[in-house]
């Protein structure tokens, strides 16, 4: 018998159904995936992180991330697009900012976490 596997439908129906109750619809799951999407691109969350410092203007941020200024404001279209960051313009300049405190709280616990655990990345070792 695989131990993965249930041998019955259902093992506890009421909390079945208490979780199907609360599961968001399947319109916010594909937002909130797209979400995490943007945040998987290492270049991307490079300029979130530098955001968590507070706003910056696009050229600033390219040169703490080490990206041009197109590919950084390509990137920063797309995450304003999803409202994961905010701009402010004075003039021809741009100015970044995380749009709000849960893109903060997300990207603060993503950081932590990585930092308190040790990953193991099979992915990483060649050993497929």
């Amino acid at each position: 018998m695989d131990i993965d596997g249930c041998t019955v439908r259902v093992v506890d129906a009421p909390r079945v159904a208490v979780v199907r109750e609360r599961m968001p619809d399947a319109a916010d799951l594909t937002d909130t995936a797209e979400v995490f999407g943007l945040l998987a691109d290492p270049g991307r969350l490079r300029l979130l992180v530098a955001l968590l410092e507070g706003e910056l203007c696009v050229c600033d941020l390219a040169a703490v991330t080490g990206q041009s200024e197109s590919a950084a404001s390509h990137a920063l279209r797309l995450l304003r697009a999803h409202r994961i960051v905010a701009v402010r313009r004075t003039g021809r300049m741009a100015y970044y900012r995380l749009e709000d405190a849960h893109v903060r709280m997300l990207l603060d616990l993503a950081v932590a976490h990585t930092e308190h655990t040790q990953a193991i990345h099979p992915e990483r070792d060649g050993n497929h």
